[in-house]
């Protein structure tokens, strides 16, 4: 044992048993007061406060200046881990340096977000890196390694995987419920955190809102069951930000907060992130908790030994040891030339029919138009900019400001009333505002609108607005100071903003057409949802706090001076080459708390495109945007198109010089680009196998397909090599760059089973598109990626690429045995440039032994373990464990199939245990019958309803429920000894 005074403090000891003494010195008041995001200081053990959380996305956040890296599914887009692992170092380092000019930056950071991007229209798909599992983990892996760093002992920050799971809904998102089925769990969802966990550079999850089969997720199961058996290393699991008292106010699934809090602490939740910094709230809820037997204080401790034990990892109480301590690295010019670098390698060339690149020269004069020409986006986990390069910036840098015009495209519109024109009024200059979020603060939604200016007013001259419709008519009105319209807390409107931004836009609003009024409309503001009255004392949507009403609103009459469309058209006309930058703006339509509704391009930036191509057919579009488009005509129209995320502070630079050939593209894309609508599952369908979702399943043609990209050069695949070693998969290859260009390569490995079920087939319709074929007991993936490396070669250069591929990613999870199963037959091995650009094949033969039927006699079945269904969804077996399956609609029936149950030599019938009333619905070899019940209970209240029936041998078992009815699982009735 130590002589240590206080052996907490003794680094010869181990983090365990020095975490251990420290547990033992706490009172049960402090350790309490741990459990809260901001946990106080214990002066009398010299313990300082600590914050849990801590913004890292894609650079610091929140915290004022830092580095900014592009948004994280850029960073997907370059399918780069080594690239990525700088970008952590550089994010985690900037953490430190900014820690120690400022205490309020935490250690503890909150990211990467590894929800996969399963449905574009999802608001937050900036935040997830890919559509798929494996190019998730990888990156995740990348990301997570950098921000931890390579000390043993020591991790310079301690990164949270967001959002603990099947999160791809803001819709209703702490209300609504994912229903999960078991081979999508395993093969899907749960594949994105495991591998970054496995990896040991992750020291714990963040739950999402959501729930999952009808149990929220912070008060998950899985927590345990999963996450915390893939690590012996203590994982710490942070609630999102108000999610524990959602678990009472608006899930409803606890009757009381105590209740809640006791649940989530037990399920494995450690820090709870509720009520801001005032942790008296969730404090009292646990010591009441406590105080009411809910909780042990042993329950208490687990948590409090996570948090002290991921302290110890981060240096808090050995200072002259971390090796991180004294780490200054902010904005240094190692992390400016890296964030150039990530913003190159995002770039990703989706057409190109020989325009570009397009070299720079005297007397060629390039247009470069588009509402994001010359702007540089942030989102909501943004830091503040210290360097700003837009489109515009770049190309003149690059081409030369002689050889550049532009025009924005922006709508110039003027605003009447019947008291006169609508016009900002000349401030006194005694104004003292600043940008938005320079300073930096612990939560950024706090952060208030300008007061220091007047609001608008009507008179006899007008103010000349640049009007933007972003889509679904949500507008933003900017004056020729680059000043958005905005409202503040006092319900005026001024402008005021520099861009649009806050938890709650305040710049965005929509003209409502007035009836009876020839081409009048009201103003609403999106906001607050109060319409624009303009009165003596100025413009506002609110007085005293209450929203200005439609009655009570100031009809406008809207005259354009000028068509956005027109000036675009006219500076395209005098250009040789016209750029069209086009997108979105991270703050609107598309973001944290709002998902998109449609795929397509909204309908100003659609006519600018075709404005300018009409005038001059060597027009290229740019997309800057978080998430893809349907842009079908484009990609058929025009010569050359690019996407790239918002990249950054060095995006325009980054665009420039692919553009003009100093870097040939090679960002591939990290989720398919679909051609409509259409081809689109609800947005709350999380069964990606059923409804045939990403490329791993989707049977349709897609605009642009998962991980495609061009390059200015042209790479060949040869001398493919497969060999099954024991449990391990190699794969070798060679990639040649046959072009005068160097560049990069990102080369793809891919695997499915051969013949029909790996075979593509068209995306089924109707019901098929639910069921799938019945033919296909599986439904395996059309392919799936297994492996990736980007390459960069000179002209002329090869590079021999080797992959160790893990066996277990030809199987799949098998629901009839409940286990990860890998089925003898022969599988493909496909390489190339892209999941549809396949440019060699090889096949592997599998020889193990087949799992065979469903043994439903030892087994029984869970109800969850169908292969197929319609119209149900999973529910909550109980509040603590175990899932359920009713029908979707009290008014349909929902339907579930078994394939090839195995009853044996014979049994007397099925038992059903259910809850809830209703009826069942049986037909299983040659037998159908319905069995109806009453008497509901509740939910939770099971029993078991038996039909006698004679089975014997392997059938299909179809169940058909209805009403109220929850099926948790079906068991045998075993035939009786004879006498």
């Amino acid at each position: 044992m130590t002589d240590h005074p206080l052996p907490f403090r003794d680094p010869q000891l181990s983090f365990a048993l020095r975490t251990d003494d420290l547990l033992g010195r706490l009172t049960l008041d402090e350790r309490i007061a741990m459990l809260h995001q901001f946990a106080p200081a214990v002066e009398r053990l010299g313990l300082g406060p600590f914050r849990t959380g801590q913004e890292a996305l894609h650079g610091v956040a929140w915290m004022g200046p830092a580095t900014v890296f592009p948004q994280a599914v850029g960073l997907g887009a370059t399918w780069n881990d080594d690239l990525v692992r700088r970008v952590g170092e550089a994010v985690g380092n900037e953490v430190r340096a900014k820690r120690a000019q400022d205490d309020r930056v935490g250690l503890n950071v909150w990211a990467p977000t590894v929800n996969l991007l399963r449905h574009p229209l999802w608001g937050r798909g900036e935040e997830g890196y890919s559509e798929d599992p494996a190019l998730t983990s990888a990156i995740a892996v990348a990301y997570t390694r950098g921000l931890r760093g390579d000390d043993p002992h020591y991790w310079r920050t301690a990164p949270v995987l967001k959002h603990w799971l099947a999160h791809n809904n803001e819709t209703d998102r702490d209300t609504a419920s994912s229903s999960v089925r078991p081979r999508v769990l395993h093969e899907y969802d749960l594949r994105a955190f495991r591998d970054a966990v496995r990896a040991g550079a992750v020291a714990g999850v963040m739950p999402a809102y959501n729930l999952v089969n009808g149990r929220p997720n912070h008060v998950s199961p899985l927590l345990e069951q999963h996450l915390r058996s893939w690590t012996d290393q203590p994982l710490v699991v942070c609630s999102d930000a108000g999610a524990p008292s959602n678990l009472v106010d608006s899930e409803h699934y606890f009757d009381t907060h105590e209740e809640a809090t006791a649940a989530a602490l037990k399920a494995g939740v450690d820090s709870f992130t509720d009520h801001g910094t005032d942790s008296t709230v969730m404090t009292g809820r646990i010591r009441d908790a406590l105080d009411k037997g809910l909780l042990d204080e042993s329950d208490i401790d687990t948590a409090v030994r996570r948090l002290l034990a991921m302290r110890f990892a981060l240096g808090e109480f050995d200072p002259e040891l971390d090796p991180y301590a004294q780490v200054d690295d902010l904005d240094t010019e190692e992390h400016r030339a890296l964030a150039l670098e990530a913003a190159e390698q995002a770039v990703v060339l989706l057409k190109n029919d020989g325009l570009l690149p397009l070299a720079p020269g005297r007397g060629h004069t390039v247009a470069v138009v588009g509402l994001l020409a010359d702007d540089c986006k942030l989102d909501w986990y943004s830091g503040t900019l210290m360097h700003r390069s837009t489109p515009l910036d770049g190309i003149r840098e690059r081409y030369g400001a002689d050889n550049v015009v532009h025009t924005e495209g922006v709508d110039r519109v003027r605003l009447k009333t019947s008291e006169g024109w609508l016009r900002v009024p000349e401030a006194d200059g005694t104004q003292d505002g600043e940008a938005r979020g320079a300073e930096g603060a612990l939560d950024p939604a706090l952060l208030a609108g300008r007061t220091d200016l007047p609001p608008l007013t009507c008179g006899d001259e007008a103010t000349e607005l640049a009007l933007v419709d972003w889509g679904d008519g949500v507008l933003t009105l900017r004056t020729d100071e680059g000043l958005y319209l905005s409202v503040a807390d006092d319900g005026y409107v001024r402008a005021s903003a520099d861009e649009p931004g806050g938890w709650v836009v305040q710049e965005t609003f929509r003209m409502e057409a007035v009836g009876g009024h020839d081409g009048g409309h009201r103003l609403l503001h999106m906001g607050t949802g109060g319409y624009v009255s303009v009165a003596a004392d100025g413009a506002k949507v609110a007085v005293s706090g209450e929203k200005i009403s439609r009655d009570d609103a100031t009809v406008f009459e809207s005259e354009t001076v000028e068509h956005g469309a027109d000036a675009v058209a006219r500076v395209a006309a005098a250009a040789d080459t016209v750029i069209v930058v086009a997108g979105n703006d991270p703050h609107i339509n598309g973001r944290e708390t709002e998902d998109r509704t449609t795929l397509a391009l909204p309908a100003q930036q659609d006519r600018l495109w075709r404005a300018a191509h009409a005038a001059n057919p060597r027009t290229v579009l740019v997309l800057s945007s978080a998430y893809p488009y349907a842009v079908v005509d484009a990609a058929a129209a025009l010569p050359a198109l690019l996407w790239t995320a918002h990249g950054g502070q060095a995006a325009g630079t980054a665009l420039a010089r692919v553009l003009a050939g100093d870097v040939s593209p090679a960002g591939r894309l990290p989720q398919t680009w679909y051609a409509s609508d259409d081809d689109l599952p609800g947005l709350f369908d999380y069964d990606v196998i059923g409804s045939r979702q990403t490329y791993l399943y989707f049977g349709g043609t897609p605009l642009f397909p998962f991980g495609h990209g061009l390059g200015y050069t042209d790479f060949t695949y040869s001398e493919l090599r497969t060999e099954l070693d024991g449990e391990l998969l190699r794969v070798s290859l060679t990639v040649t760059n046959d072009g005068a260009t160097p560049a990069d390569e990102v080369a793809q490995v891919y695997v499915r089973r051969a013949g029909p079920v790996g075979a593509a087939r068209p995306s089924p319709k109707g019901l098929g598109r639910l069921l799938g074929s019945l033919d296909d007991p599986t439904d395996l993936p059309l392919r799936k990626l297994v492996a990736h490396r980007r390459v960069h070669l000179a002209p002329g250069a090869q590079e021999r690429l080797d992959f160790t591929v893990s066996r277990e990613e030809l199987g799949h999870w098998s629901v009839a045995h409940g286990r990860w199963t890998v089925e003898p037959g022969a599988y493909e091995i496909l390489a190339g440039a892209s999941s549809a650009d396949v440019r060699l094949t090889a096949t592997e033969v599998v020889d193990v032994e087949a799992q065979g039927p469903r043994p439903v006699v030892a087994r029984g079945l869970e109800a969850v373990d169908y292969d197929r269904q319609t119209g149900t969804v999973i529910l909550d077996r109980t509040k603590t464990e175990g899932d359920v399956v009713a029908a979707a609609s009290a008014g349909e029936e929902g339907h579930l199939f078994y394939r090839a149950c195995d009853f044996g030599e014979g049994v007397e019938g099925l038992a059903f245990l259910v809850s809830g009333e209703g009826s069942v619905a049986v037909t299983v070899g040659g037998h159908s019958l319905s069995t109806l019940f009453s008497g509901d209970q509740g939910p939770y209240a099971y029993r078991t309803v038996e039909a006698v029936l004679d089975l014997r041998g392997v059938h299909e078992l179809r169940v058909g429920l209805s009403g109220s009815v929850r099926l948790a699982r079906i068991d045998v009735i075993p035939r009786k000894e004879s006498a």
